[in-house]
């Protein structure tokens, strides 16, 4: 290796200081060095192994019996990981980022030992890192596999996945983040037969719903015998699956034949309008939880495609199904535009172990669901009101008699102004909260300022358009001991460079921050964030903002944001 000091006198002195530094760094007890290099986590050992041979040597032997690799952050090329993922007899748990890799990378990935394997963003794979897995990973408890074969001419075979289901035996949770309906091949539902026994959660990022009827429909006995055989995955207690449509079908057959199920979350995204036969009905709903163990339930219809809800369901479904969901803990539904005021205060009044209450696109929420909140028994912990648009500021008040509130969305609740802003500043143990698009002013976050921002840890005032930079002063003006870490600034017309000079100056140790589309944001922005003390940023997203150029660039790439990923 060239040695740095060659070439002139000054530089030669450098690094012959540079050199003396390491090699007093050299002289430490490698046992001390492995154990507290051991501590850190595996970003932080690939940056301290940058730093001299001691260290990297460290690292090396500790890359040999690591228990545990996550690096998520960064996607690392085939090169790289293979140095450090060497062989290892005790590694328990990988999670990785692999967009840089493809199937040359299998044997890496799929280490005996593994109990649980977390890769994401695997579309330059096939199907034969299913394979790999099965051959390799028996003992595999967790695994989550993301965007697999996604990328032209890639693929999945069913006999891969048959496979995957066949010699891991162990799993207790499986996770398959990507479109299941376009594996080649046919029998999707009997290579489940031979599935883990042990398996408790199924997630999978996309699959038909014809293809879960088929998959869990219970198969007849003789017909001598009314008895039904026991359901393909007996286990499994928690199901999470976007589809195509939810249907009625396919809504009777999950409650039927899931004999254990406590958590179902159903999301889909139709192409077209549903039919009555493609779509969920009040029968459908009246279905839910016939085995009675059913404590969270989410039902969403996105509108990812197409401006569509669950227009044949009304209030008589959710009656129908609140009678059998009594022991309910948590509930999200979304899209269901028929269901009025008496529907959700039905839900409300029937499930007294409710602590999550999540609602998008109540197109007919009113305050009048709250109005006697305070009389039931309810102590919610997280609510969500999303897109209901007729709630007003009175319906908060009333909320936020559950006064334990932790978590509060009420993005695109566009009639919320500055008087529900005085409620929730009532809230002493309020951690997340967002007002996205709320009609609220600088003078109305100065409601926030006695008890809430003492506790937040994460805020999204992102498309309030009345804001100025006055309210970050209003915010954190004299703030200390914050521990708001995520903020969101985003979409704020009148949001300029000085509203982030205040914020640098008041010190706020927010780990991700997002200014994007502010168009009177420029390069003093970033300067002042390279030059805000103690500067912990993560994350800073300022795309679109109108007055970057160039110069921001050059800040970025000096050593500022040094935690920046």
């Amino acid at each position: 290796m060239t040695s740095a000091g060659e070439g002139s006198g000054g530089g030669k002195g450098e690094a012959e200081g540079g050199e003396g530094e390491g090699k007093r760094l050299d002289r430490l007890p490698e046992a001390l060095v492995c154990s507290i290099m051991s501590k850190l986590d595996v970003g932080s050992i690939c940056s301290a192994a940058s730093t001299c041979r001691a260290f990297r040597a460290s690292a090396s032997q500790i890359f040999a019996f690591i228990p545990s690799f996550h690096l998520l952050e960064i996607a690392l090329s085939i090169d790289i990981l293979r140095r450090l993922l060497p062989p290892n007899p005790y590694l328990r748990s990988l999670k990785l980022d692999c967009e840089r890799l493809d199937d040359s990378a299998i044997s890496l990935l799929a280490q005996p030992a593994l109990q649980e394997l977390y890769v994401h963003n695997c579309s330059d794979f096939t199907g034969k890192l299913l394979c790999g897995i099965a051959s390799n990973c028996a003992d595999l408890r967790c695994l989550y596999l993301g965007s697999v074969a996604e990328k032209r001419s890639r693929a999945i075979h069913i006999s891969d996945l048959g496979d995957l289901l066949s010699c891991c035996k162990q799993l207790e949770a499986l996770v398959l983040m990507f479109d299941v309906s376009l594996i080649s091949g046919h029998d999707f539902a009997p290579i489940w037969a031979s599935a883990s026994q042990k398996l408790e959660c199924l997630e999978i990022g996309y699959v038909s719903s014809v293809m879960v009827t088929e998959l869990l429909a219970p198969n007849l006995a003789p017909k001598s015998s009314n008895s039904l055989h026991p359901s393909i995955l007996p286990g499994i207690q928690k199901l999470i699956l976007s589809v195509d449509s939810i249907t009625d079908t396919m809504v009777g057959t999950i409650s039927s034949g899931l004999l254990s199920l406590t958590h179902l979350d159903l999301r889909d995204a139709p192409f077209m309008e549903p039919t009555i036969v493609t779509d969920l009905t009040n029968l459908g709903l009246e279905l839910v939880n016939q085995h009675g163990k059913l404590k969270h339930l989410s039902l969403i219809r996105s509108q990812q495609y197409l401006i569509t809800y669950f227009r044949r369901v009304n209030d008589l479904g959710l009656l129908m199904m609140a009678d059998k969901c009594t022991n309910l803990e948590s509930i999200s539904l979304g899209g269901f535009c028929r269901v009025t005021d008496s529907g959700f205060k039905t839900i409300l009044h029937s499930c007294s172990r409710l602590y999550k209450l999540k609602v998008c696109h109540g197109t007919h929420l009113t305050d009048l669901v709250f109005h006697d909140i305070s009389a039931t028994s309810l102590s919610l912990i997280h609510v969500s009101l999303r897109w209901c648009y007729l709630l007003t500021n009175h319906a908060i008040g009333n909320l936020v008699s559950n006064a334990q509130i932790k978590v509060l969305d009420l993005r695109e609740c566009k009639s919320l102004g500055d008087e529900a802003l005085k409620a929730i500043g009532t809230l002493p143990e309020l951690k997340t909260l967002r007002l996205d698009g709320m009609d609220i002013s600088d003078f109305g976050l100065s409601s926030l300022r006695e008890r809430v921002i003492k506790s937040l840890t994460s805020l999204s005032l992102r498309g309030c358009k009345r804001l100025t930079d006055r309210a970050i002063s209003v915010l954190f003006k004299d703030a200390s001991n914050l521990e708001l870490r995520e903020l969101d600034l985003s979409n704020i017309p009148s949001l300029s460079d000085e509203g982030i000079l205040s914020l640098a100056r008041s010190r706020v140790p927010v780990s991700e921050l997002r200014i994007r589309q502010c168009p009177l944001i420029g390069d003093t922005s970033v300067m002042a964030l390279a030059s805000m003390q103690g500067n912990c940023l993560r994350l800073l997203d300022i795309y679109n903002c109108g007055g970057i150029t160039q110069l921001a660039y050059k800040w970025l790439k000096n050593p500022y944001f040094p935690r920046l990923r």
